[in-house]
């Protein structure tokens, strides 16, 4: 299997997309701070499905992270998430951070994006900024590589939510594709921070798919606040786990709903196992008043 093509620069990257265009050919993207598993994987899987060539971008993002969060010691392993690449993508695209925000080095400043309201709730509260650094790099990807597809998996529920209005906003041409989590066979969710737990924290995180097959359960027949109660105390039970958040969102504005509320629901999920902070998210068909 060959391993694909990797571009360090914009010019590169602009340089293959015009290529494409000129051939006719649809593009999909990946975007990763790399530290590649199986879930990133599945994406490439996905976008492989839905275009001629496959971009992963790997860059690990400073503007996303806060002070004292893990920007210095998240993993960078770009040969080996180009080897794992082979046969999967056609191309990477790893730049430097003078390469994604020119004006570090005197160049042209890049628009910043705001991700307003909903990006200061849940992740945003507990990260401010947060979402802001997330959709300044995405924009800035979405107009060097310009693809006709997006790719992104749900377990970053708000993240894809604030992607979907970036992209309305700015009115690119771009289909947003969100993949299922893909989860290990105990259900942990596939994270590239996975790797800090020690077994014992690994044991523990199990806390989080633990509390959202709880919440799925009594959503068949509870309201919100007995599924917010049901999920939270799943957490009294894992005393190396701090809950940060459980909560019940509408997914169509990511507001938080209402005791009566009835419909479908988001289940956003937040928790620092030991040191490491870890997210995940379940759909709910339908909730009862």
């Amino acid at each position: 299997m060959s391993a694909p093509q990797v571009c360090h620069t914009v010019a590169e990257m602009t340089a293959l997309r015009e290529q494409l265009s000129a051939e006719g050919k649809t593009l999909a993207l990946v975007p990763t701070m790399g530290a590649l598993h199986a879930g990133h994987l599945a994406l490439v899987a996905r976008a492989r499905e839905l275009a001629d060539v496959v971009v992963v971008s790997i860059f690990v993002n400073p503007l996303q992270f806060g002070a004292g969060e893990d920007f210095d010691r998240y993993p960078r392993t770009l040969d080996a998430d180009v080897a794992a690449l082979a046969g999967h993508a056609d191309y990477v695209f790893a730049p430097a951070a003078e390469e994604v925000y020119p004006e570090r080095v005197g160049g042209p400043a890049v628009p910043a994006q705001e991700a307003g309201s909903v990006g200061d709730t849940f992740e945003g509260a507990s990260r401010p900024g947060h979402f802001d650094g997330v959709l300044t790099v995405v924009a800035r990807l979405f107009d060097i590589v310009k693809p006709d597809v997006a790719v992104f998996g749900q377990k970053d529920a708000q993240q894809v939510f604030l992607v979907r209005q970036l992209i309305e906003k700015l009115g690119l041409p771009i289909e947003l594709n969100v993949l299922e989590t893909v989860r290990e066979p105990d259900g942990l969710a596939l994270s590239s921070r996975n790797r800090y737990l020690s077994e014992e924290e690994r044991s523990a995180a199990l806390a989080l798919p633990h509390a959202l097959l709880a919440v799925a359960r009594e959503a068949q027949h509870g309201n919100a606040a007995s599924v917010r109660e049901v999920g939270r105390s799943v957490f009294e039970k894992y005393p190396l786990v701090r809950l940060d958040y459980l909560d019940l969102v509408d997914p169509t504005n990511f507001q938080r709903v209402s005791d009566d509320y009835q419909g479908p629901a988001t289940v956003v999920v937040a928790a620092v196992v030991g040191t490491t902070r870890l997210i995940d998210t379940e759909n709910l068909e339908r909730l009862h008043a």
